[in-house]
Order: C-alpha cells, then structure tokens, then sequence
C-alpha cells in the first residue's frame, strides 16, 4: 500500500521590490524547490518609479512556514515587502454607512451569494437608519454617533471595533463623515472609499445636481484608498454612464448609484484578492 501524496495548498503571493534582474528566475525557483506549481503569474515594473511588482498563484505542498521561511531569504535578497496568503480566504471586513443603502445591501448580497472573497463581520454607522439591513443579513450592527464635539471619541470607538473583530479591511460604503488624519494613518491601505463622482471632478455636496446643473454628457464612481488628503487617495478603479440633456436629477441619481455599487464591488473584490499593490499615490492592479 503506498502512502497518499501531501494535498497541495493554493496560494497568492504578492511583492514588491527595487527592479533588478533575476527577480522572476529567483521567486519561480523558490516556489519550485518546494513543490509549487504556479498557476498564474503577473508582473509589472514602472519605469518612473523603479519598482517592481508580481502577483503569483502556486499551488504547494509545502507547509506554510517552510514556504514563508524559503520566501524570506529571497525577499532579504532583493527588499522586497512581499505577502502570502491563501487563495480565496474570505477577508474580514467591516463595512462603515451613513444613511444611504444601496453600497450596503449591494455588498452583503454578493458576499451571501458567494460571489465577494470577503466576510463582513459588522457594519458601523453614525445613524440607526440601516440597521434592519445588517440584521436582515445577520450582521452585528454598532452605532456610533459622531458630532464636533465626540469626534474623537467615535474613532477611538471605531479602533476598538477594529482591534475586537480582528477587522483586515474597513470599507466606507457612503460614509458620510470624514476621517481624521491620525484614523487614516493608522489604518492605512486598509479603507476602501466610493467616491461619488469620477474623480477629480464635482467634489462636495449633491454632486449630480452640480453634473445636471452643469450638462455633463458621462457621470460616475471613484473608488480608492482613503488617506489624510480627502479624496485624493490612490485610485483602484472607476466607471461612468452616459446621460443626457433629458435626464433630471433623479435619474442621474439612480444610474449614479449603479456605478457606485459595481465600482466597489470591483475595488473590494479585488483588494481581497491580493490584486492591488501600491505604487506610491498610484496602485497596480492584476485583473
């Protein structure tokens, strides 16, 4: 009777490092030394910044902290920051509301239908508006109110939730507040924002009655990481519709919505999956 062949495991490994040559020989033979089979493979280097990217799909059979010990010293080799995670792990997110539904129920749906790599484990919102949504879904619902004056309060609140849920992503599905700088410091490259409008245009109150009121032929979504300079994070993906001069507010309104939901989910599916990296203000995404 011979003995079964280790099961081999599926996972994504992502790095970053000064471009040189060798990169792709030494990380390939890496991955092959302890049994890896690379099932998909993208790689990027930036002639402006000088940087290299890649993102690998392999299955092993190694364990995981022989394949991280081996990774290690190739990534002492070439200063790499690097990561390894499993393909396809839910990533626990926490998704942040105000009082506008549809960015919510759009990505609860998805992850119920199995359809979003991601595991929402609560939704927080200065308001108790949505709170039948979460509970509709089964998802723990924290109400934090925010004003001038508890500020600084709320947020300390929102780390804690954080630090509880072991939260890996914050998505700001229409929250309308703004982050403080020492908030988006500490949870850098981790909150996802939908920006309502195609960036940079129309920012600030009712964008699509400023769009109507100015006859715009496209509208539509932004969605990027959220940093100390309000709404000027790095991009992950955009859309638009085209509309026109018979469109009123509402219609633009409800098409402006759409985008937004797709918008993130795209932006949401795909930072789950290991597919953006950062390149300074600007990301590189392997779709």
């Amino acid at each position: 009777m011979t003995n079964a062949l280790p099961h081999p495991h599926h996972w994504v490994l992502t790095l970053s490092c000064p471009d040189r040559p060798g990169i792709v020989h030494a990380v390939a033979g890496v991955l092959a030394e302890n049994g890896g089979n690379i099932t998909e493979s993208q790689q990027f280097g930036d002639p402006d910044t000088g940087l290299f990217f890649m993102r690998v799909q392999v299955e092993s059979t190694a364990p995981r902290p022989d394949l991280e010990h081996a990774l290690a010293a190739v990534a002492q080799e070439f200063s790499m920051s690097w990561n390894l995670d499993e393909v396809g792990r839910p990533v626990r997110t926490l998704v942040m509301v105000s009082t506008t539904a549809h960015c919510l129920t759009d990505l609860l749906f998805r992850q119920r239908s199995e359809r979003l790599p991601v595991d929402i484990v609560g939704v927080v919102s200065n308001h108790t508006d949505l709170e039948p949504i979460a509970a509709f879904y089964d998802v723990p619902f924290h109400h934090v109110p925010v004003t001038k004056d508890t500020r600084a309060d709320a947020e300390a609140r929102l780390l804690d939730v954080v630090r509880e849920l072991d939260v890996e992503l914050v998505v700001l599905a229409r929250y309308m507040q703004v982050l403080s700088d020492d908030l988006c410091r500490a949870l850098e490259g981790r909150v996802i924002n939908i920006h309502h409008s195609f960036l940079p245009s129309f920012k600030g109150a009712r964008p699509y009655a400023q769009a109507h009121n100015r006859g715009v032929k496209l509208i539509g979504a932004t969605a990027h990481y959220a940093t100390a300079s309000l709404d000027e994070g790095p991009i992950i993906e955009q859309d638009v519709e085209r509309v026109d001069h018979g469109d009123d507010v509402a219609e633009l309104v409800a098409m402006g919505q759409d985008v937004e939901r797709r918008v993130l989910a795209r932006a949401v599916r795909w930072h789950a999956e290991h597919r953006v990296l950062l390149d300074g203000h600007r990301t590189v995404i392997f779709r």
